[in-house]
């Protein structure tokens, strides 16, 4: 068995044809992956599983070009598992069978199967079910990996099957690491001076895949150069290669990270900026339409309740007008979320209550809020003292909607920012008088 840990060349077996540099690159042994000491340092969890052979299904949490896909395939490569790889984004449930199949052929001859999955939170609850029983019997060992919250995107039952790792993006340390392995297998320094060697990682953003990618871009555009690249020249180089932007691709899901940060920050001249990025490389801008309803819903929400119809008016007046003249249509709502004020207390109230919808199960309404269409239901007590609240006093009875014996929770806390503070200003003085007409909480 190869040492997991042993210091060798960075490059792996050749194949036929060209390789990214990212590719030639990937560590083969596990004291070449940078960046993840809490996983892979003395002691860490995932270094005491390779050392002892003995792998326990997992998913692999993080950003990415932090290493998921590299891990998986080291811990493959000395498990004596058979490795299998596929992707959420391409598969379905017949391609989930078919490996299922031969996983299960295979246990049957004595011998286990390491399912990796990348962009797992990409499948459906019952493509996520369809897991659980060949995990139980031993037939496969997973591996997901997921840029998502698990949480949030993956199920519990899939949950409680496996270890949660999270991976860390990688640090300056890690990404110069990475770059002096590129120098070394390109023979070559980077042209760059060293503001643009800075640059050059910042633009990376903690994506190892990324910096490779560019640094080999680089070397390719500079041979003959005669001095290095400043920080202006290195951007130019960045902006001229529109084909680094693929719809398909890391940089498709790097970039619409950045515009969505960029607007959930407040900044509207980087927003825009992004916003240009992706059109320039060819993004559909119904896409980016889409995700900026989200972006309206989810990090704006009632601080500012017009940004969600803003954006679908620029939505439908993109698709009135076409392009290019459309696109100014949603440059406009990309500044109107920008600057509008933040709040992301809906969508915390709203998994916040899902959560609680889980835990409690099928506890039933209380009584006093059910109809009594029949009889039997008015003699087992529906109805009963409900009090209609547009005669209450200020159209507000106070009266408790939840299940009985479950005690009050405030899933919903607005923010002092915007509208919202007129919502907090109401529900606290609703709360004063629930507390006022005799506790009805």
């Amino acid at each position: 068995m190869t040492d997991l840990f042993a210091q060798k060349s960075v490059k792996t077996a050749e194949k036929s044809g060209p390789r990214p540099m990212a590719d030639r690159l990937r560590p083969a042994q596990i004291g070449l992956v940078v960046g993840q000491d809490h996983l892979l340092g003395p002691g860490g969890p995932l270094r005491k599983m390779a050392e002892s052979g003995i792998l326990a299904s997992m998913i692999l949490w993080g950003p990415p070009g932090c290493g998921k896909t590299t891990l998986a395939r080291i811990l493959a490569n000395h498990s004596g598992l058979h490795f299998e790889q596929i992707s959420a984004i391409f598969s379905g449930v017949a391609d989930l069978r078919r490996v299922f199949d031969s996983a299960r052929i295979r246990h049957q001859n004595g011998q286990g199967t390491l399912l990796f999955v990348d962009e797992i939170h990409r499948f459906n609850k019952s493509q996520q079910d369809a897991f659980l029983p060949v995990m139980e019997d031993g037939t496969i060992t997973l591996i997901g990996a997921t840029t998502e919250n698990p949480s949030f995107e993956l199920n519990a039952a899939l949950l409680s099957r496996a270890q949660v790792f999270v991976l860390k993006r990688l640090d300056d340390a890690a990404l110069d690491s990475l770059t002096e392995r590129a120098e070394t297998e390109a023979g070559e320094k980077l042209p760059l001076t060293a503001e643009a060697r800075d640059l050059l990682k910042t633009l990376a953003d903690g994506d190892g895949r990324y910096i490779l990618s560019m640094a080999e871009q680089i070397i390719a555009q500079t041979k003959g150069a005669k001095k290095p690249l400043d920080s202006a020249a290195l951007l130019e180089l960045v902006q001229r290669r529109a084909p680094l932007y693929d719809k398909g691709d890391d940089a498709h899901y790097n970039l619409i990270s950045a515009l969505h940060k960029t607007v959930r920050g407040s900044d509207a001249d980087a927003a825009l900026y992004w916003f240009a990025r992706m059109l320039a490389g060819g993004e559909d801008p119904r896409y980016i339409a889409r995700r900026m309803v989200r972006m309206a819903v989810e990090d704006i929400g009632l601080a500012e309740p017009q940004a969600l119809p803003t954006t679908l008016a620029a939505w439908e007046a993109y698709e009135r007008l076409g392009s290019p003249e459309g696109e100014l249509a949603l440059a406009q709502a990309l500044v109107f979320l920008a600057t509008a004020p933040k709040s992301n207390a809906a969508y915390t109230a709203y998994k916040a209550a899902v959560k609680s919808a889980k835990e409690t199960g099928s506890l039933m309404p209380p009584k006093h809020i059910l109809n009594a269409p029949t009889k039997l239901m008015k003699n087992e007590g529906y109805g009963a003292g409900y009090e209609y609240d547009h005669d209450a006093p200020e159209s507000f009875s106070g009266q408790n909607y939840f299940p009985d014996g479950m005690p009050r929770p405030e899933f919903y806390q607005p923010v002092e920012r915007g509208f919202e503070r007129e919502i907090k200003k109401r529900l606290d003085y609703w709360s004063k008088l629930r507390a006022e007409r005799g506790g009805k909480s």
